[in-house]
């Protein structure tokens, strides 16, 4: 949930799904033309993508990231940006936190922020003086409205949950769980520092707090986990957690712990098929108890959406703080219209000597053309339900609408004949079993969309004609 990470990838997403839908997009790119590099200065780089595309009356709010880095333990499957603390710097790490936000909203043409959203790492390891610092720090800057959605993520031990109350009088209204699993074997292998029982106290005081914005994040293809023992489990959780769910599949990923145990055949996770039928069954179990679909991996009920997320894939600005955090954002000066992909400084030692040198850790800077905005718009778009309506894409694409692009290309149509897309007055959108799918559809989405907005000298030009400028950073 967090668009932050390792890898500093130029497709930056709320993790921790981002990277699936990055190894779709850039398995789609090895379809589209090469781009060269264009500035290289200050330890910045900003690729050559020369379009400009955002609209002025989209540039003026944006969602806000803050990214903590600190964990106490790394999971067995985690290779998030997430470090283990030398030494107690909590109140070096707040400065430069507070720091790096007052500078990056003066950067940015962005006069109210909509949402914030507290993610890490372990960010209930912050305290709650530093969380109400940093709202405090923004709401000097812009408007901050008191309605704003404003959700901290929480490890699901006695001490993250002995400071839930001071974080709500600090200015979070919304709480989001690490559950995982309530199975406590299953947590001992995932490498979890908490228990089932603890997780559900957790959620008992949270909705006590915050009744109807809990939100709880569970997992799925752990291993020795089979279809029937996941839609019980899922089915329990049911009855005592809030009004939203975050469903993720494991993912084994190089590194980790838990990648380790299965190559050595330690540890056996289940196979693919086995995988998609937990995701069905899950897709129903959440359905039967009330709960709509409203996103790949996040249901929800009673309308309790989260607006933040929601933010990201309707392709709206949003900032990130903190060390590894990715950001997109209009630039504020020089007539600057084209809406810039940034991505700060991983490391968090490095990244604090950067802010107090210069203000801020962005360690590099995308400016983003027409081609890669719409990407973005229609990838993070299309994992809604809802989809990307006309209305919605007009406003990045008023030359071409939605039929334009996607209603004449062969394999489109195929897509659309077999039911799994749906293209219509409403706009584009998966079917309840595209949406499963997803994955396998965007290729071809992305390919057509290159083949509509880049004219054909553009999309044949390799990497010759690089040229190279340099610019002041900021």
């Amino acid at each position: 949930m967090c668009p932050s990470d390792e890898g500093q990838s130029s497709i930056n997403l709320p993790d921790p799904f981002a990277r699936m839908i990055r190894r779709t997009f850039l398995g789609a790119r090895r379809a589209l033309s090469p781009r060269g590099l264009r500035f290289v200065s200050g330890g910045e780089i900003i690729e050559d993508v020369s379009e400009r595309a955002a609209r002025p009356h989209l540039t003026e709010q944006a969602s806000l990231y803050v990214h903590w880095p600190y964990c106490l333990r790394r999971c067995s499957y985690c290779n998030f940006n997430k470090y283990i603390p030398r030494e107690d710097n909590q109140h070096v790490m707040a400065a430069c936190l507070q720091r790096e936000a007052e500078t990056l909203l003066q950067l940015s043409q962005v006069s109210r922020i909509t949402s914030v959203f507290f993610g890490g790492g372990t960010p209930s390891l912050a305290r709650p003086s530093t969380i109400g610092a940093i709202l405090e720090t923004i709401s000097r800057r812009v408007t901050l409205s008191d309605k704003a959605e404003v959700t901290l993520e929480v490890n699901p031990t006695p001490a993250g949950m002995s400071k839930m109350e001071d974080y709500c009088r600090a200015g979070v209204n919304r709480f989001s769980i690490g559950v995982q699993s309530l199975q406590d074997d299953d947590l001992k292998i995932l490498g979890r520092d908490h228990s089932s029982h603890q997780a559900l106290q957790t959620i008992e005081e949270a909705q006590r707090l915050c009744p109807g914005r809990v939100s709880v994040d569970v997992m799925f293809g752990r291993p020795r986990q089979s279809a029937e023992t996941w839609e019980k489990e899922l089915s329990e959780l049911l009855r005592v957690c809030d009004d939203h769910v975050s469903l993720y599949q494991l993912t084994l990923e190089r590194g980790t712990q838990l990648f380790k145990l299965v190559q050595q055949g330690e540890a056996t996770v289940p196979a693919d098929d086995v995988m998609a039928k937990m995701y069905r069954r899950a897709r129903r179990t959440l359905h039967q108890s009330g709960f709509l679909q409203y996103e790949v991996s996040n249901f929800a009920r009673n309308n309790a959406v989260s607006h933040h997320n929601t933010s990201y894939w309707k392709g709206t600005q949003y900032i990130g703080v903190g060390p590894g955090a990715h950001g997109r954002f209009v630039p504020l000066g020089a007539g600057a219209v084209a809406r810039e992909a940034r991505t700060q400084t991983l490391e968090p030692d490095m990244w604090m000597r950067e802010v107090r040198q210069r203000g801020h850790g962005t360690r590099r800077r995308v400016q983003l053309g027409r081609l890669e905005l719409l990407e973005e718009v229609l990838v993070m778009g299309m994992r809604m339900t809802e989809g990307v309506n006309h209305e919605h894409w007009e406003l990045f694409s008023p030359q071409l609408g939605l039929h334009e692009v996607f209603g004449t290309s062969t394999e489109v149509q195929e897509l659309l004949q077999s039911g799994l897309l749906i293209l219509d007055d409403r706009g584009l959108r998966c079917s309840w079993d595209g949406l499963a799918l997803l994955d396998s559809l965007l290729p071809a989405l992305l390919v057509e969309l290159e083949a509509q907005i880049l004219p054909r000298p553009h999309r044949d030009h390799g990497a010759d004609g690089q040229t190279q400028k340099t610019s002041n950073p900021r």
